[in-house]
């Protein structure tokens, strides 16, 4: 089953790894650096079991920056995308 996780912060990052280890995930993101790296299997994130899933893990996970790549034919999107949290305040912003 195909799967897009749109967003590969680390929720989405992380969620994405699980479910490739028994689907087709396709990670979409607008950025090309994180993009770059994850085609190297290099992590975005300082996270030790992130860099070990794309490492040594055999996971069905492929990255793009092309909407209709990675939404053709997915069974189902999930969209992880960031939230409003303030830092300073400790406190989410809500609108």
């Amino acid at each position: 089953m195909k799967i897009t996780i749109v967003g590969m912060g680390y929720v989405g990052l992380s969620n994405a790894l699980l479910l490739a280890q028994h689907n087709q995930v396709i990670g979409y993101d607008i950025d090309h650096k994180k993009i770059s790296l994850l085609k190297k299997k290099i992590s975005p994130i300082k996270d030790k079991e992130i860099s070990y899933f794309l490492k040594y893990k055999k996971i069905n996970f492929s990255v793009t920056k092309n909407k209709i790549k990675a939404y053709k034919n997915s069974k189902f999107i999930i969209i992880s995308v960031p939230t409003d949290y303030n830092k300073k305040k400790k406190k989410w912003i809500l609108k």
